[in-house]
């Protein structure tokens, strides 16, 4: 698979026309951040600027048009850091104007999905992370690859056609 350099995320979202599609398929994120802890019972952390910058960053590509799209796959019962996820999508992705659904893992078994979560823009680029066992991020990867672009679209082409829209999915 050819790598591209890697670009800004926001001048990717900037330059996208059409779709900005996200897959997420990881328990845990990012143990280490502020919010989390905060939601799970450690220091005071407003989320505030975070949910601002966030908000600057999408809101003018859905303006634009850009359908910007978020499934996550997860396991049930979900972990902490999923429930801080749905805790936190209304304000901060529905917000912005992201769509975003769920999808527990049990009804993913027979898809075909890529190693690595993603965000595939028009369908011409692939951005990878890459996360240590622990879901601390490592590395972000771009690639124009074909064969990456048409699996990250198949993939979350029938992810989304299965996943719960955020309003109606609870997690116990």
């Amino acid at each position: 698979m050819r790598t591209l350099e890697l670009k800004d995320f926001g001048d990717l979202i900037g330059e996208c026309t059409t779709q900005a599609l996200h897959l997420e398929m990881r328990d845990a994120y990012v143990p280490s951040d502020p919010s989390f802890i905060a939601f799970t019972g450690g220091p005071a952390h407003d989320r505030t600027q975070r949910e601002r910058d966030w908000h600057d960053l999408i809101a003018p590509a859905v303006a634009r048009g850009v359908a910007v799209r978020r499934a996550r796959i997860v396991s049930e019962p979900v972990t902490p850091y999923i429930r801080f996820e749905h805790a936190v999508t209304a304000s901060m992705n529905l917000a912005a104007g992201e769509e975003v659904r769920w999808l527990p893992r049990r009804q993913a078994s027979d898809l075909a999905l890529p190693g690595n979560d993603f965000w595939l823009f028009d369908e011409r680029l692939v951005r990878f992370h890459h996360f240590a066992g622990d879901g601390e991020h490592i590395v972000d990867e771009l690639t124009d690859d074909a064969a990456a672009i048409k699996l990250c679209a198949s993939a979350f082409a029938a992810v989304w056609e299965r996943a719960i829209d955020h309003r109606e999915y609870a997690i116990s």
